[in-house]
């Protein structure tokens, strides 16, 4: 396994690996597919502000990526970020989504960043276990905030202060 810096060769592979969440869970509330374009749009945006998104790639294909956001556009949460990984549907469970996370996070803080703020729909058991093990603390919670799939989702809040 590679964990690398996202390249543009990459896309397809990252737009079809997120669209299935779409599809198919409530991880995400986006409701349409994510085209090329836009994932290349999204990537552009991340990258122009300095902040990273890496691939890990497993014989030859792209089973996961993970990035870091803003956390908001003021001035004052510029040394916060909120982190977001997605990782092949059919990869769930092999340990991807704590190498890129663990690679992530240590970029971050290599960065100066002091937080990561990470967003969960709830439940999702396994993403807040991978939180959970990374050091992330529960810090609240909007109850029914979130509206697909004709229910009514929660997302809750998992805040991890970087050591310096």
């Amino acid at each position: 396994m590679l964990i690398r810096k996202v390249s543009s060769s990459d896309i397809d592979s990252m737009a079809r690996i997120y669209n299935h969440y779409i599809a198919t869970t409530t991880i995400s509330f986006e409701e349409l597919p994510v085209s090329t374009e836009e994932m290349t749009n999204r990537v552009e945006n991340v990258l122009s502000l300095g902040l990273p998104w890496i691939v890990l790639e497993q014989d030859g294909e792209v089973r996961g990526y993970a990035y870091a956001n803003q956390w908001k556009a003021r001035s004052a949460y510029r040394y916060t970020v909120e982190p977001s990984i997605y990782v092949a549907h059919e990869m769930k469970g092999k340990g991807i989504g704590r190498l890129l996370y663990g690679e992530l996070l240590e970029i971050l803080k290599s960065a100066g960043f002091k937080n990561a703020v990470g967003s969960i729909a709830l439940p999702n058991p396994s993403s807040v276990a991978l939180h959970e093990r990374m050091g992330f603390k529960k810090v609240g919670e909007f109850n029914n905030i979130g509206f697909k799939f004709d229910q009514q989702i929660s997302v809750g809040y998992w805040q991890l202060e970087f050591n310096s």
